[in-house]
């Protein structure tokens, strides 16, 4: 299991520029708290490049075809450990998989934040990351109307299963894409 071949696996399964990126982002983030955590930032970094690399074949969320049950099933094909099979399982609550592990409880608390930073990225004149501040994405926060497809409650519970502060854990994971801003388009 290696970096190199989730990013292929990921590029098979995702035409999408901007899913592509999100993973991107997503996995930034997470390796960020592996280092963070003195995890293994390659396991988490796979887990993260790979926990929505079938949404675009399968969007649906029916097992056992759908997101992310697919998913798991070709990286059981594949050979990936079910630790990557079983954190990306439960970045999506509907599965019914607890998060237990820091890797899957980090998954689920960057997934959507990143999506709404990356959203208030693009609202921004220059279009970058690095325009952003915290205090700008919890004002967007607050706009329902906003990115209305991510989940505030998601965010909120992320930080909370993860047990920072929501304030602190925005501005590390808007550090940690600021640091890659270049690879996300951002």
């Amino acid at each position: 299991m290696n970096r190199d071949d989730a990013w292929q696996l990921l590029c098979e399964y995702t035409q999408s520029e901007s899913l592509r990126k999100h993973a991107l982002a997503v996995e930034c983030a997470v390796r960020a708290y592996a280092k963070r955590f003195g995890a293994d930032e390659t396991e988490w970094a796979v887990v993260a490049l790979l926990h929505d690399f079938d949404y675009e074949r399968y969007p649906t969320a029916e097992p056992p075809d759908g997101h992310p049950f697919k998913g798991s099933q070709i990286l059981a094909e594949r050979g990936y450990p079910e630790s990557v099979r079983r954190a990306i399982l439960s970045h999506a609550d509907y599965t019914g998989v607890k998060r237990e592990t820091p890797l899957e409880k980090t998954l689920f608390a960057c997934d959507e934040l990143c999506g709404l930073i990356t959203a208030v990225a693009y609202v921004r004149p220059g279009k970058s990351v690095q325009e952003v501040e915290p205090a700008s994405v919890r004002k967007k926060m607050k706009d329902k109307a906003f990115a209305a497809r991510v989940s505030r409650e998601d965010i909120l519970r992320g930080a909370q299963e993860l047990g920072v502060e929501l304030d602190d854990h925005i501005a590390f994971v808007l550090e940690a894409m600021k640091a890659n801003a270049p690879a996300l388009g951002l």
